[in-house]
Order: C-alpha cells, then structure tokens, then sequence
C-alpha cells in the first residue's frame, strides 16, 4: 500500500483570518488524500501588544492547543503550504524568522523536491497580496521546491479572481465561503500534486 503523502500547513494569524484559512487548507489537503500537519509559528509580539488588541488576544487564546511549527515538519511534508498576513506587502515578520532558520535543512537538500503554496490575508484590496506570495516564492526557488499555486484549476477561482493563492481581505470581516472554498481548492490541489509526483519517483 502506497504512504499518503505528507502535507504540512504552517501559517503565522495574529487575529484569527489566516487560522481559519489554514484550516480549510488542511481539510482539503486531507480531502486530497494527505496526512496532514497545521502548525503555527511561533509569536514575536510583546505579551502588552497582544494585549492591546482584544481580536489578538482571542486569536491567542483560542489556537493555543495548536503545535508550534517546528524544522522538523519541513523535513516530514511531501508539501508545505504557508499562510501568512500581508505586512507592507510581505510575510510578518514571525514566518520571516522562522523560515530564515531553515539554513541547515537547505544546506542538506532536505527543502528540495517538495511542493510549495502559499495563502495570504491583507487589510486592503490591493494590500499587497500578490507581492507576498512571490516573495515567499523567491524563497521556494533557492530551495529547489516546486511552487504549486491554485491557478484558475476550478471554478471557485474564477470568482475569487486570484490565481496566486487563496486570499482574504480582512476589512470585510472573517472569510466566507468563497475564500474558504479557495483555500480548500488550494490545499487539495496540492496534495494531488504531491501525491502524483511521489508516485512518480
């Protein structure tokens, strides 16, 4: 019998948008057949700063059960899937750390060879969406991965209107069910996509 393939979901929210993309990132990579790993990043904020926010501080509260992404889930997936709110048109600062710690598992050849996405949230319409998936792009082409993005692959996608990845503006509240839908789509089109190629070697 085949080994399902490993799909990790590792995502920084501060008020809670992007916990809830991940999760429908998580349960359609599952769909796709994944066994399946949502992680968050560690937080940075001062413990006052969270505080001064009461949609923070819930988010906080609320995913605290949830493992702290670790470098090991980097080496287990087949796919890593990153989410990530826009910071000035770029990942926060605390995937940012994260992923700067990864030196060692890229010296090695570990990061090669697997499927990479990513799924946003911005304040604004045109937040910075599309700058923060090619930055982190950037990334995955100095480790040797294979960007994996949603495209127009399913009719969802031609509503949302980005191809890039699922994506939410904040401004209109938490995400309905055409973001949730998109990040589904995303997560199960990226186990497939790393199933078929572990089939294939």
């Amino acid at each position: 019998m085949t080994e399902p393939v490993k799909v990790a979901v590792i995502y920084y929210s501060s008020t809670g948008n992007i916990h809830r993309l991940a999760e429908a990132v998580s349960t359609g990579a599952e769909k796709g057949g994944a066994e399946v790993r949502m992680r968050r990043v560690a937080e940075l904020a001062p413990p006052e700063a969270i505080a001064g926010n009461p949609e923070w501080q819930a988010n906080v509260d609320r995913t605290k059960d949830i493992p702290e992404a670790a470098q090991d889930d980097l080496e287990w997936a087949d796919a890593v899937l990153f989410g990530t709110p826009t910071r000035y048109g770029t990942p926060a600062a605390q995937l940012k750390q994260f992923i700067d710690a990864t030196g060692p598992l890229w010296q090695q050849g570990k990061l090669a060879d697997k499927v990479y996405s990513v799924f946003v949230s911005t304040g604004t319409k045109h937040g910075g969406v599309e700058s923060t998936v090619l930055s982190l792009s950037n990334i995955f082409y100095h480790w040797g991965g294979m960007i994996v993005p949603p495209g127009y692959t399913d009719p969802v996608q031609f509503e949302l209107g980005n191809p890039y990845g699922a994506m939410h503006v904040s401004s209109t509240g938490a995400p309905g069910e055409l973001e949730l839908n998109s990040a589904h789509h995303q997560g199960r089109r990226s186990a497939e996509v790393a199933a078929a190629l572990k089939a294939g070697r």
